[in-house]
């Protein structure tokens, strides 16, 4: 069992080291946090949508931006598409679940807003057709998926190709990315407060 632990535990960090070592990934994060202190801005709002334990996550970056991260501040516009369960529920049955958040984006997205895509494989199809939807609307997309091409990193602005093809060590690094992405809106949008 110690093996184990300390297995992922080395598993985990080899992750972070890569990503660490991309001489792309401190520059996108920073245009996406750019591109989302421009929003807010503006007056308009972060949409996240993931399926399964990337759902959980793309929940938990929207509270950590329409709640607070580390600052005392005013609320942001931020919310995940999966946690009004009669919508999704009734088109899942009466459309598709692969229309679930496309539908939805169809009706709350606005030129100017922004989307986050999670998905491990960058392939779930009622992602892939949100991201497709929010294109057509003149939002920006942000995915966060796992190693290699996939529909997601053709179809978005900006893709985290999270260097890994394990899932769990790929949900770890996109709620870390996540975090820093939120810390930074924190700072650029509100300063120091604390």
């Amino acid at each position: 069992m110690i093996d184990i632990i300390q297995a992922r535990l080395r598993e985990s960090l080899a992750v972070k080291e890569r990503l660490l070592a991309e001489t792309e990934f401190a520059p996108k994060v920073a245009s996406v946090v750019s591109e989302c202190v421009r929003c807010f801005k503006m007056g308009s709002k972060v949409l996240f949508c993931g399926n399964g334990g990337s759902a959980s996550d793309a929940q938990h970056l929207a509270a950590e931006l329409s709640g607070r991260y580390y600052l005392d501040r005013k609320a942001l516009c931020a919310e995940a598409l999966h946690v009004n369960s009669s919508y999704l529920t009734a088109v899942a049955n009466d459309y598709s679940y692969d229309v679930v958040f496309a539908r939805l984006i169809e009706g709350i997205g606005r030129p100017g807003d922004i989307l986050f895509a999670l998905s491990t494989s960058g392939n779930s199809s009622n992602i892939t057709r949100a991201v497709k939807m929010a294109n057509s609307l003149d939002m920006k997309t942000v995915a966060l998926t796992g190693a290699g091409a996939s529909q997601l990193s053709c179809e978005s602005d900006i893709c985290f190709q999270i260097p890994s093809k394990d899932t769990p060590r790929i949900q770890e690094a996109h709620i870390m990315t996540g975090h820093i992405i939120c810390e930074l809106i924190e700072r650029e949008i509100f300063g120091d407060l604390a």
